[in-house]
């Protein structure tokens, strides 16, 4: 197949693109290098370094995985609104004028910060911040447009090349001997293979949203832990701090219309990943590291 990958230098697309070169697809990507590493693109993938909201070429396309998305600055309204709402109506244009059908990777942050765990597709849609109100406008010009399309509202994915939430944030500062503050919340954590059988695997057909997740959360202190141990270090007494006001307190989804539909199920152990991860920045380093949320961490 001919597939297009927006934001294919980042974490998610770049795992995308390594799955679908290796299954013989011929792979095309887009990416303006804000948050992604040219690195990450694979030998064998065409890169065209360019902003999506600029437009995106034209294709071929059997797929469009859209992976791009704006999230490092939280008072960046206009950057997230060009980048998730008109850099995806491009991605929609396309999508329309190719026939290609189009793969939607959606923050869980759309249902808001207090949703009932565990969180149903049904739920009621509730996005608060820059974030999480321009993926979900973003989302919902893909519902209006037509197309034939497959949302994935996402559970926190981690993995090697994630440079965004606390994983990265923790392993940075254990290696650099900073503390560390460990926020008082649960998170569900899906390992980034495991979001590439999902999302390399579904049928073509239909119109539809589902959730990638485990259906289990952790408290962040068991991250913390993990990856102490993935480190060999004394994990010490991190300061446990509580959530800022746009943090949840848990986010849990509901993964069983997904089994279902799909067949699928997370099966990688926290640890197996987390070490995985950490494996990965002890070779390549991390850098800079990003949030949605107005407290680092």
């Amino acid at each position: 197949m001919n597939i297009l990958i927006t934001g294919i230098a980042g974490f998610i697309g770049s795992h995308l693109a390594d799955r679908l070169l290796a299954d013989g697809h011929d792979i095309h990507g887009i990416d303006n290098l804000s948050t992604g590493r040219i690195e990450n693109v694979p030998d064998g993938a065409h890169l065209l370094v360019a902003d999506i909201a600029d437009g995106v070429p034209d294709g071929c396309w059997d797929v469009i995985y859209h992976c791009a998305a704006s999230y490092r600055d939280r008072d960046a309204w206009e950057l997230d609104t060009r980048t998730n709402v008109l850099g995806t109506i491009a991605v929609v244009r396309e999508a329309q004028r190719s026939g290609a059908r189009l793969v939607y990777f959606q923050t869980s942050l759309c249902y808001g910060p207090s949703p009932s765990s565990p969180v149903d597709l049904t739920a009621p849609l509730d996005p608060r911040g820059s974030y999480a109100v321009s993926k979900t406008a973003g989302e919902s010009y893909i519902h209006d447009s037509g197309v034939p399309f497959t949302t994935l509202r996402l559970a926190n994915i981690y993995g090697p090349r994630n440079l965004s939430g606390p994983v990265p944030t923790f392993y940075k500062r254990l290696t650099e001997g900073r503390p560390c503050t460990v926020v008082d919340s649960r998170r569900d954590y899906v390992y980034i293979d495991d979001l590439v059988d999902l999302a390399t695997g579904m049928d073509a057909g239909g119109r539809d949203t589902y959730h990638a997740s485990t259906g289990s959360d952790y408290a962040i202190i068991d991250l913390y832990h993990a990856i102490c141990s993935a480190l060999d270090m004394d994990p010490g007494s991190p300061a446990i701090t509580p959530r800022g006001p746009d943090d949840v307190a848990t986010l849990l989804l509901d993964p069983s219309a997904t089994e279902e539909t799909f067949g699928w199920t997370a099966t990688t152990p926290l640890d197996v990943g987390i070490a995985a991860a950490v494996a990965w920045y002890a070779e390549h380093g991390v850098g800079e590291t990003f949030t949605h949320l107005a407290q680092k961490g």
